[in-house]
């Protein structure tokens, strides 16, 4: 049956053209002749986008009782083309998580180049940050609409490259210069492993794709997740020490996307990457660009789910990040860094949410997507709130702040709606997705799983609470917070609709058409006993954040620190990761790898060119001096030539 589709839905490829010449506007016209009008350019075309990306959700969800929620490619065209079965297109896919990504990123991304306008307003290379931020847009829809391997990883590449350039735009600032060559190199290294199970795919979907005939091209998302091609791929067989071929090429692949989720060991470049502007860090590094790992892992879960083992590496190592930077959250003092943690964790969440799903208990897929979801707007809210903040006190530190309540109204309630949804408190979006979260583990029989997520619910309200207590509460600790005043307006707003959202995304019924095959069960709804264990974790964590800092004061959080010794030093010091990384790299890699590649590049490689290019000198001056002009030197060399020319012929017969 054929379903007409709207006027959205077949101009697809609008929503990646209007960010993308919004790029090229502002960046080679606009911005070298009008600063502010650059960044009003490129904040109208975001909401465009977003205007769009609602009127293509409209339209789908209109189309997908009808249809069951299938898949569209409403438009795509041939970039390159490499075999009958190798080719590889540019297009717009679309289901019910691209959508969904559609509207968080469009959202998010408009109401921070809202915000930016007012935070960024006086800073030198304004202009240059509202390029970077449509860049940044562009690769984003392009990654999540792409129909195929190739398309994706092009535009997670322009992802971290924008990245890059964000990261490190106060690029006077060396520690700036340092993050985001941190953020780029953790994340190429990550890349590497993504790429070589896009070619592992795209190597044995091409063999199975002559089995299966047809036209379908090896590393289309619709052809890899097709029932038949699956089977035939997990039938294969052992790879490399053993290990099946598709697991081997998802494991890979999820290499890629632990990098860009920053999951452990991988994680390094995040807490670092707040040395961007504030805005910056609630766009990339909160709810869209660190979210791209997650969405790898949804968008091919038919394929992890027919592998099993892939499945579960993304579970474990998911899980164990939501603890590990639940606990290093807990002793940060930079309201940014917190929050940096804060994601990770978060992330973690959304992983091991995959990871527990299956054929048999697929919930999981839709609690990842809900919480992504929900946790885009209550973490942006937390950034652009802590910008706020900073904006006013001119300080990241926390004790730095204190008794803003009064002196910023707006700014505290808001970033107060924000800490009870990420405590995961009723009737805050964070209580709904958190609980069909905890639901999909302990429904799947991951019971650890499901402890460490109940353990990280109670952590993650209590360090949330820290943050509140320490900025809003008690009295002003430095001159810069008894001075601070509210935010302008345009800096409000965005804050006071993130705020709604994060009270009623939880209310949207993301289980209604965000599944994982027929046996999902029904839609998301409350599990009264995990609700109420979930909702005395979270009382729990504030209830003792109240007792060490409600009072404004630092005296309690200094002894307990004194009583747990070296164990919150070791914590303090994020577990010593970031030193162990400088050991391997400069004690080892550098000393035994590099040093004698380098030593055998600058001996060998250039000493072997050197020595040819001296030895010609050597002979052009020997040459060069026989050259003399007199014409009794030449006759002597042609008399000598010639006696000797007749030895030789002499000596040969």
């Amino acid at each position: 049956m054929e379903y007409e589709l709207g006027f959205a839905l077949r101009n697809a490829w609008l929503i990646l053209a209007i960010p993308f010449l919004s790029f090229l506007l502002v960046g080679l016209l606009v911005r070298p002749l009008s600063e502010k009008a650059a960044g009003i350019i490129a904040t109208l075309a975001v909401f465009a986008s977003a205007a769009f990306a609602y009127a293509m959700a409209a339209e789908f969800l209109t189309l997908g009782a009808a249809t069951g929620w299938k898949t569209f490619v409403p438009w795509s065209f041939e970039w390159l083309r490499f075999q009958e079965r190798m080719a590889v297109h540019i297009g717009v896919l679309v289901d019910p998580i691209s959508i969904l990504l559609l509207v968080v990123v469009t959202t998010v991304s408009s109401l921070v180049h809202l915000y930016s306008l007012g935070y960024m307003h006086g800073e030198a290379g304004f202009g240059r940050y509202f390029t970077f931020l449509n860049l940044f847009t562009f690769s984003m829809l392009g990654l999540v609409t792409a129909p195929n391997l190739l398309q994706m990883f092009v535009c997670w590449e322009l992802v971290g490259a924008s990245s890059f350039c964000l990261i490190g735009f106060y690029f006077d600032r060396p520690s700036a210069v340092a993050a985001s060559k941190k953020a780029f190199i953790v994340t190429r290294f990550a890349d590497l492993g993504f790429l070589l199970g896009i070619l592992i795919l795209g190597y044995f979907g091409y063999q199975v794709a002559g089995e299966v005939g047809g036209t379908r091209q090896a590393f289309d998302f619709l052809f890899l997740t097709d029932p038949v091609v699956m089977g035939k791929l997990n039938a294969i067989g052992a790879g490399i020490l053993g290990i099946p071929v598709l697991t081997l090429a998802l494991c890979l692949v999820y290499m890629g996307g632990a990098g860009k989720s920053a999951m452990f060991p991988l994680h390094v470049w995040l807490p670092d990457a707040m040395e961007g502007p504030t805005p910056v860090s609630a766009l990339i590094h909160a709810a869209t660009m660190v979210v791209a790992g997650v969405y790898l892992v949804a968008r091919l879960f038919p394929l992890f789910a027919t592998s099993g083992d892939a499945l579960l590496v993304v579970g474990y190592i998911g899980a164990f990040t939501a603890l590990f930077a639940a606990v290093i959250a807990c002793t940060q003092d930079d309201i940014k860094r917190v929050l940096a943690y804060s994601t990770l964790s978060q992330l973690g969440y959304m992983m091991f949410a995959l990871g527990v799903a299956s054929v048999e208990h697929p919930l999981g897929y839709t609690a990842s997507m809900f919480h992504l979801f929900t946790h885009a707007f209550f973490k942006a809210l937390l950034f652009l709130g802590a910008g706020s903040v900073i904006h006013a006190v001119h300080s990241n530190e926390i004790w730095r702040m204190g008794g803003l309540r009064r002196k910023m109204p707006v700014t505290h309630l808001t970033f107060a709606i924000a800490t009870l949804a990420i405590a995961g408190i009723w009737p805050f979006a964070g209580f709904f997705s958190k609980d069909e979260v905890l639901a999909a583990a302990l429904g799947s029989g991951h019971y650890g799983i499901f402890g460490i997520g109940l353990l990280v619910a109670g952590i993650t309200a209590f360090y949330m609470s820290r943050i509140y207590f320490a900025a809003f509460w008690g009295g002003a600790r430095t001159e810069g917070a008894s001075h601070a005043h509210e935010s302008p307006v345009i800096m409000l707003i965005p804050l006071v609709v993130l705020a709604v959202l994060s009270v009623v995304a939880g209310f949207f019924p993301i289980g209604e058409f965000v599944r994982f095959g027929a046996g999902h069960g029904a839609p998301h709804g409350i599990n009264p006993a995990i609700a109420a264990a979930g909702t005395f974790a979270g009382v729990l964590g504030i209830g003792l954040a109240w007792a060490i800092y409600g009072s404004g004061g630092t005296a309690r959080a200094e002894a307990l620190a004194r009583a747990f010794g070296g164990a919150y030093t070791v914590v303090r010091r994020k577990f010593y990761v970031d030193e162990l990384y400088l050991f391997v790299t400069h004690k080892i890699i550098v000393r035994f790898v590099a040093a004698p590649i380098a030593w055998f590049d600058r001996a060998i490689v250039d000493g072997g060119v050197n020595l040819s290019a001296k030895g010609g000198r050597l002979f052009g001056f020997a040459l060069g001096s026989l050259q003399t002009g007199q014409v009794q030197a030449y006759g002597s060399w042609f008399a000598g030539g010639a006696v000797l020319l007749v030895l030789v012929l002499w000596g040969l017969q």
